[in-house]
C-alpha cells in the first residue's frame, strides 16, 4: 500500500547481557563471606583445628592444693537510697606437705569472694617444719587480739584435736597428730591469725644446729640421752 512507509534501516544488534563476575573464593554473591564457599572457616576464622582453650591452668607448677572455706559472712554498706550487700570469705590453702596460708576476700557474690580469698591465700603461704611429716617439733603459743592458742606436739595415733578454723589449718598443712587449745575468743579471723603466729615460731633441730654451728646430735644429747640414741635421732631428722 502506498500509505505504508517501509523502514528498511538496519537494526542495531544488542549485545547480550554480560554475566556477573565470579565471586571470590569463600565469598557469597554479594561480596560478603558466605557459607557456601569452599573455605570452611566462618566469620572470625573459626575451624575445628583452632579452638579456644578456656580451661584454667594452675600457676603453682601443677601441685595439688587443699582449699578449705573457713567462714563466710554477709556484709552491708549503707549508700544513698539503701544498703548494698556483699559477702566476705575466709579461706585456708595448703599443700598437705608443710605449706599453708590463709586469705580474705570480699565481693558482691559468694563465688567471686571465695576466688579472691583463695588467690590471697596462695600468695601468703608459709613453710612450717614438721616432725616425721605428721606433727610439730615443739609446743607453741600464739595470740592475736583477744585470741590465744596453744599448740602441742603429739605421738602417733593422737589425731587432730582442734576445732573450727584451727582444724582446717592443720588438715591443709598436713599435720596428723596435734593437740590444741583456744581461749579468749571464737572469732575465726583472730583464731587463724593467732595460730599462724604460733606456727611461724616453729623451728626444727636442723635449723637450730645450722644457726649455732653445731651438729644435730650435739643438741639432742643435751636432753640426757646416750650418744648412740642421739645420733640415731639426728639421722632420723629430715627437716
Amino acid at each position: 500500500m502506498a500509505d505504508e512507509v517501509q523502514n528498511d534501516a538496519p537494526v542495531e544488534a544488542v549485545a547480550p547481557e554480560a554475566a556477573p563476575a565470579a565471586a571470590p573464593e569463600g565469598r557469597g554473591p554479594r561480596g560478603g563471606r558466605g557459607r557456601g564457599g569452599n573455605d570452611n572457616r566462618g566469620r572470625g576464622g573459626r575451624d575445628g583445628n583452632r579452638r579456644r582453650d578456656d580451661r584454667n591452668k594452675s600457676d603453682d607448677g601443677g601441685e595439688e592444693l587443699v582449699e578449705k572455706l573457713v567462714h563466710i559472712n554477709r556484709v552491708s554498706k549503707t549508700v544513698k537510697g539503701g544498703k548494698r550487700f556483699g559477702f566476705a570469705a575466709l579461706v585456708v590453702v595448703g599443700d598437705g606437705a608443710g605449706r599453708v596460708g590463709f586469705g580474705h576476700g570480699k565481693a558482691r557474690e559468694v563465688p567471686e569472694a571465695i576466688s579472691k580469698a583463695t588467690a590471697a591465700a596462695k600468695k601468703a603461704m608459709i613453710r612450717v617444719a614438721l616432725k616425721d611429716g605428721r606433727t610439730l617439733h615443739h609446743d607453741g603459743l600464739g595470740h592475736f587480739g583477744a585470741g590465744r592458742v596453744t599448740l602441742r606436739s603429739a605421738p602417733a595415733g593422737t589425731g587432730i584435736i582442734a576445732g573450727g578454723p584451727m582444724r582446717a589449718i592443720f588438715e591443709s598443712l598436713g599435720v596428723h597428730d596435734v593437740v590444741t587449745k583456744s581461749v579468749g575468743t571464737s572469732n575465726p579471723y583472730n583464731m587463724i591469725r593467732a595460730t599462724f603466729e604460733a606456727l611461724g615460731e616453729q623451728t626444727s633441730p636442723r635449723a637450730v644446729a645450722q644457726r649455732r654451728g653445731k651438729k644435730i646430735a650435739d643438741l639432742l644429747r643435751r636432753s640426757g640421752v646416750s650418744v648412740e640414741v642421739a645420733e640415731a635421732d639426728a639421722a632420723a631428722v629430715t627437716e
